[in-house]
């Protein structure tokens, strides 16, 4: 197969997509009575779903038809006219913003539809196929999605995310024509390691936070540098084994990928969201606690799936590893539920884990 570069548009489009995710990891940080309410966390769900599908669907079109030609670009600067719209209808005050919010989203996906079946004419045998197929099928979701305008209060959401539910299946539903014609493993791999960037530059803008709040106390930069080693080793264990214990040759219809990344983008906008939670100390400590251990906890089992099938299998954790590491995990949590401790020693010992998890799997230890 042919190496395939990303390029500078791509890289642009997803800078547009910076404000996005901010937006939605700001949701997480609406504090009421020491927790955060559910309806807060739903909003975070209902809005991040949407920003990570529509980044997906335009990355996977480019991995698979994508050329740098005119035409291409024109349909990814209208897209980025799009995504603009998107992001500035993002607001904790949802109903608000309905209009302009579906109008973006939906730009966003009707142009990735016409663009899978203006490729179609121009490919061959399995590759039309797919083409066509995704051209198809996917205005089945945008159509349901559509009918949302219609119609007031939950009902516009449950219409909505019905017709993005029904989106998200397609590339299941149509597994087996997409396996006859696989990723770009190598380029794959690479956009979405470029988005999870975006997701630790979160933690980073966390940890600014931490340090403005304060005014340069001893507290907040200690508090800010375990944070750092914390995002650091993140960083390390990540991008370690993206680049060298990944197998990038290997053909695959690159669902795992996909999908695998849309929790560990969940987890990591929670983990930043965490460090601002704990620092600030507005939130119960249970629910601070659990909230902040959920989300290395969901990192840890997405990362863990998602490098599985593409690592190369001599590299791959042991089952003990990986138990291990879930122990060390759980043992940390009930500690903590026991006796209070105070949020520094919390985004240590998130921090000892993850340089664990780093050394376990970045140097190969089997166990």
């Amino acid at each position: 197969m042919l190496i395939k570069k990303v390029t500078w548009l791509e890289l642009f489009y997803d800078l547009l997509f910076v404000a996005a995710v901010s937006k939605a990891t700001h949701v997480l940080l609406h504090v009421e009575h020491n927790s955060i309410y559910w309806e807060h966390l739903e909003k975070f769900i209902l809005i991040f779903v949407p920003i990570w599908w529509a980044w997906v669907g335009q990355t996977v079109y480019n991995n698979r038809f994508g050329k740098d030609s005119i035409t291409h670009r024109i349909f990814m600067i209208l897209q980025l006219f799009f995504v603009l719209i998107m992001t500035a209808s993002l607001n904790i005050d949802f109903d608000a913003y309905y209009v302009s919010f579906f109008v973006g989203y939906i730009g966003l996906r009707g142009l990735t539809a016409v663009q899978y079946l203006l490729s179609a004419p121009k490919e061959k045998a399995h590759k039309q196929e797919t083409a066509r197929f995704f051209g198809t099928y996917f205005w089945i979701g945008i159509i349901i999605s559509s009918f949302s305008l219609f119609f007031d209060s939950w009902v516009r959401y449950l219409i909505l995310y019905a017709g993005i539910a029904v989106d998200i299946l397609v590339p299941l539903i149509g597994r087996k024509k997409l396996v006859i014609t696989p990723i770009h493993t190598e380029h794959l791999l690479e956009r979405f390691a470029q988005f999870t960037l975006i997701l630790l530059g979160e933690s980073v803008i966390s940890m600014l936070s931490v340090l403005q709040s304060d005014h340069f106390t001893v507290s907040s930069v200690v508090f800010a540098a375990l944070a750092f080693v914390l995002v650091i080793a993140i960083w390390w264990q990540y991008f370690e084994n993206m680049e060298k214990h990944v197998d990038k040759s290997k053909q695959t219809a690159g669902q795992t990928i996909m999908y695998g990344h849309l929790f560990i983008y969940f987890s990591l906008s929670m983990l930043a969201a965490s460090i601002q939670l704990l620092f600030l100390g507005q939130v119960a400590y249970i629910f601070v606690l659990c909230f902040t251990f959920a989300s290395v906890l969901i990192y840890f089992l997405s990362v863990l799936l998602v490098f599985h099938q593409y690592r190369l299998s001599h590299l791959k954790p042991s089952l003990r590893v990986i138990l291990f590491l879930t122990g060390v995990l759980c043992v940390l949590f009930i500690f903590n539920v026991f006796i209070v401790v105070p949020s520094h020693l919390i985004v240590g010992e998130i921090m000892l884990f993850f340089i664990l998890f780093a050394k376990m799997t970045v140097h190969d230890i089997k166990g």
